[in-house]
């Protein structure tokens, strides 16, 4: 069952953002993309805290906000995966951050690519946006 709110952002080992997406079956509104931006941006400090004390990739629920959660999957070159959900499913949201991981390791490949710049590739919101179907 997909997220009713999902708000997805990729950001750099330098703090900016090089993707971002509203996915899930709310209607889209600007000011909550906004809002939504704000809370997963005001969640990176909780984030830079966290990564110091775990090993793991997957940090869940890091940030709350009224009933929308923060999840996030810091790869082992500090690029954040994260997303703000109102969703559950936390093996959903695993699988979405390892396969959108991969996605993004493929685009890191790419010798067009310059890592740290934004990834406007059709193909790769395409297939996150499939991702997030299958598992949000």
């Amino acid at each position: 069952m997909m997220a009713t709110t999902a708000c997805f952002i990729i950001v750099s080992r330098n703090d900016i953002p090089i993707y971002e997406a509203e996915v899930g079956s709310a209607a889209k509104r600007e000011d909550a993309a906004q809002l939504h931006q704000f809370i997963l941006h005001a969640a990176l400090d909780i984030v830079q805290d966290l990564a110091w004390t775990t090993s793991a990739m997957f940090l869940k629920a890091i940030d709350r906000f009224n009933d929308l959660v923060v999840s996030v999957y810091v790869t082992a070159g500090h690029t954040r995966l994260m997303l703000l959900h109102d969703s559950r499913n936390d093996d959903g949201i695993k699988s979405f951050f390892q396969e959108v991981h991969e996605l993004y390791i493929k685009t890191l490949l790419n010798p067009i690519y310059l890592p740290g710049s934004r990834i406007t590739s059709s193909h790769f919101d395409t297939k996150v946006r499939a991702l997030a179907r299958k598992y949000l």
